[in-house]
């Protein structure tokens, strides 16, 4: 793992371990029956450069989110990002669009930002098309007369697996969905290695993991993981990103695993979970972002656009963060043995050092099949 990554690893799971509960209960995951996918590493990057240009309480809130003091952010926002990009067929973008004059100091301490001056929503909706290969083509937020700064962090996953699922095995198996039914979906078939199938022990009981590579000399490594019947979903993803030292191996023969094709697609407010955290200057008129501009601007939107796909030839996945600054005006609102994933099951894709997760997502109701990549 890169120097940054190895440091910070832990403050990014942290953030995704306090975000989980607020997310799980978010009325839109509730409606889609459970089904989610985002990237705790998209929030982080986003909310660590906006950290940079925070003072007083705003700053010390966001600190205590991103897990750094604000003055160290912009370095380690830039490193970090850095290192991910070491991740093969991983893209890493930030951009930052302003209607606002920023101090000088804010764009130095972030060398790999690309700054612009706030343009009509179609140019920003044109970069999030670029940044994401064409899997996203807007930005989740609308822009308004009072919008001054924008800030949007993406990341982009287009990857072969190490050894692919051979298509024919592919045949409907029966997925039993959190709510008791079941139906029939495409399943995927393969044997994996023991050795990269491992047991984690927790309060809810024993989750299952199975781990892919994907292609490549520093490949992502896509995780499965698959907890007792009606354990909660935060287990079940906590445990999908833990380090894999952490679990127990399993030992002797292939592993026959069995999964779905699936596509998931959330779109997050992530305002409420950060009122839930703990986060209100940031968000009101008290907000002070004085390292970043003189004008005075709170965080109006948080909003974070995920994508996940998996099928026989591999794994697609995107994230779009929106961090959207406004005039003050802003009161938020409270805010052989086989493996076989026919139930609810988390993913979770990890950097190529296995320790970062940069998407995670819960599959709750019957999988939606993925269409073709063209990997």
């Amino acid at each position: 793992m890169e120097p940054a990554l190895r440091e910070h690893a832990g403050t990014v799971r942290e953030l995704a371990s306090r975000w989980l509960d607020s997310m799980l209960s978010d009325p839109d995951v509730r409606s889609a029956g459970g089904d989610v996918v985002c990237s705790p590493t998209g929030l982080w990057l986003a909310l660590a450069a906006v950290a940079t240009g925070a003072e007083g309480d705003t700053a010390e809130e966001l600190a205590d989110l991103v897990g750094l003091a604000w003055r160290e952010a912009a370095p380690v926002v830039t490193a970090v990002a850095r290192d991910l990009a070491g991740t093969e067929a991983l893209a890493v973008a930030t951009g930052v669009w302003s209607a606002s004059p920023l101090r000088e100091g804010f764009r130095a301490a972030l060398p790999d930002i690309g700054f612009g001056a706030l343009a009509a929503q179609a140019d920003l909706d044109a970069w999030v098309a670029r940044a994401t290969d064409g899997l996203i083509e807007r930005i989740p937020v609308e822009l308004d007369a009072r919008t001054r700064v924008v800030l949007i962090s993406a990341l982009a996953l287009r990857a072969r697996w190490r050894e692919e699922f051979d298509a024919a095995r592919t045949h409907d198996g029966y997925f039993h969905a959190a709510d008791g039914t079941r139906t029939q979906v495409p399943t995927m078939r393969r044997e994996v290695p023991a050795a990269d199938v491992w047991a984690i022990s927790g309060r809810d009981g024993e989750v299952t993991v199975v781990e892919l590579a994907c292609a490549g000399e520093q490949p992502a490594l896509v995780r499965f993981a698959l907890g007792p019947e009606h354990a909660p979903p935060a287990s079940v993803i906590t445990a999908a990103w833990a380090p894999r030292d952490t679990g127990k191996a399993y030992e002797g023969e292939d592993v026959e695993v069995r999964l779905p094709r699936f596509e998931l697609r959330t779109r997050l407010d992530v305002v409420p979970h950060l009122i839930d955290l703990g986060v209100e200057a940031a968000l009101t008129d008290v907000a002070d972002f004085g390292g970043m501009t003189d004008e005075p601007v709170c965080v109006d939107r948080v909003v974070q656009e995920s994508l996940l796909r998996i099928a026989e030839e591999g794994v697609e996945a995107t994230s779009v963060t929106t961090v959207k600054l406004d005039w003050m005006s802003y009161e938020p609102e409270p805010a052989r043995r086989r493996v076989v994933f026919d139930r609810p099951f988390a993913c979770v894709v990890m950097d190529a050092s296995g320790y970062v997760p940069l998407f995670a997502a819960f599959q709750a109701t019957a999988p939606r099949d993925a269409p073709d990549q063209g990997l």
